[in-house]
């Protein structure tokens, strides 16, 4: 059995970390494939950071994988090419027999991608008869002033599941994020915020994706894509919209 993280964008793993802990305490294998293209050099350079965090998790290179080429899927666009997308995730699990449940950057309006990720990964859990844990990365529900927040779950995500991490976990997680100096002013953003959410809202917390709730708007107000890089929920609800009407059922695979 086998836990599959659909994700948008290399690094976006960081914040799963204590699921990643969790599912190798329990022997299951982990796949990790990424969904957003990024030009030439840029590519290898990402997927190489990614594969150095995992291995310093204790997991091999060949988790880790882009499952799209080819479509021109770049940052804030894979809404815009969902079915191409899929269509290589598709190809991708093709040689994993069962999966455990699937792994995803949560509905939450922070990134166009994640939100679009959500989207295709209800698809492939209702065909895989999988369930699908999601990670809070950022978003700006309940915000005015402040730009966002980050690894904060929201409520119309339903009911959180707490993960225990020892002090020295904490650490370690803390100290990881130098295996991504790509990204190092992103992260120079986000770290503070997860790391003193963590210690305000008791912890990390993961929760259930309900596939209903992508006809739902994620949480009331701007979005944070739709401020910081001019996407319009319009656009992205629309091209779910389309997509789940060809692929999924109502009501069809685990919530």
């Amino acid at each position: 059995m086998t836990v599959v993280y659909i994700l948008a964008h290399c690094d976006d793993e960081y914040a799963a970390l204590p699921l990643i802990l969790e599912a190798k305490a329990a022997g299951q294998d982990q796949l990790f494939l990424y969904v957003a293209e990024n030009r030439g050099a840029v590519a290898e350079r990402r997927l190489g950071e990614t594969r150095a965090f995992l291995a310093d998790l204790g997991l091999a290179p060949d988790t880790a994988a882009y499952a799209v080429t080819g479509v021109q899927a770049y940052d804030g666009q894979v809404h815009r090419h969902l079915d191409a997308c899929l269509d290589g995730i598709r190809q991708s699990l093709a040689p994993i027999a069962q999966v455990e449940r699937f792994v995803i950057a949560a509905w939450e309006g922070g990134h166009a991608d994640h939100d679009a990720c959500a989207a295709m990964t209800a698809v492939l859990a209702a065909e895989r008869g999988a369930s699908i844990e999601q990670f809070s990365l950022y978003n700006r529900r309940g915000l005015n002033a402040l730009p966002f927040q980050a690894c904060a779950p929201i409520p119309e995500n339903g009911p959180v599941r707490r993960i225990p991490l020892s002090l020295g976990q904490w650490l370690n997680w803390a100290l990881l994020v130098r295996r991504y100096p790509s990204q190092a002013t992103s992260w120079l953003g986000l770290w503070p915020s997860m790391f003193a959410g963590f210690a305000l809202r008791g912890g990390y917390g993961v929760q259930r994706l309900d596939p209903a709730r992508l006809a739902e708007r994620p949480h009331a107000g701007d979005l944070l894509y739709e401020r910081r890089f001019g996407v319009a929920y319009d656009e992205v609800a629309e091209a779910v919209r389309g997509l789940l009407s060809r692929d999924l059922r109502p009501g069809s695979g685990p919530a």
